[in-house]
């Protein structure tokens, strides 16, 4: 199994240690995991995201959005699954299926709608108004109290 190695990249960055961690399970799946059901992330504005699943022959009842903590599952599980007649082409995937999205901080789930076999998960980036940027101000000592420091020395 290879291994990254990101500590050249933690000398000069701090809390990033996860995304080894998040590296290191990606390249332990196989890729017919991340093959169906397939899925689109689209970038629809500065804080907006949508994850696009082909879900058909899926209805809302048999497929199930959670987030718990930073990850984002979707699974699906078909009611009438084996049911049926007899096929002489079966083409139409409709096995069941979990896939897992890893969320960034301060992502949020807006809403998720199935609409003609497509289910529409939108995400936005909501920052607290505490973790937003802001200018610090530096403030200077006193002049007189630069003077007793140094007397004192």
């Amino acid at each position: 199994m290879r291994t990254i190695d990101f500590s050249p990249l933690f000398r000069s960055s701090i809390g990033f240690d996860r995304m080894q961690r998040l590296m290191d399970a990606n390249l332990r799946t196989d890729a017919a995991t991340h093959s169906y059901p397939p899925y689109n992330i689209e970038k629809r504005g500065d804080d907006a995201y949508r994850i696009t699943m082909a879900v058909a022959g899926f209805s809302s009842d048999d497929v199930e959005v959670t987030i718990a903590e930073d990850t984002l599952t979707v699974s699906g599980k078909p009611e009438n699954d084996g049911e049926g007649g007899t096929y002489l082409h079966h083409g139409i995937a409709g096995r069941s299926f979990e896939r897992r999205f890893q969320l960034a901080e301060h992502i949020e789930v807006k809403e998720a709608v199935l609409r003609d076999g497509l289910l529409h998960i939108d995400l936005e980036r909501r920052i607290p108004e505490e973790k937003k940027p802001r200018r610090i101000d530096i403030g200077t000592a006193p002049r007189a109290a630069a003077i007793e420091t140094q007397a004192a020395a």
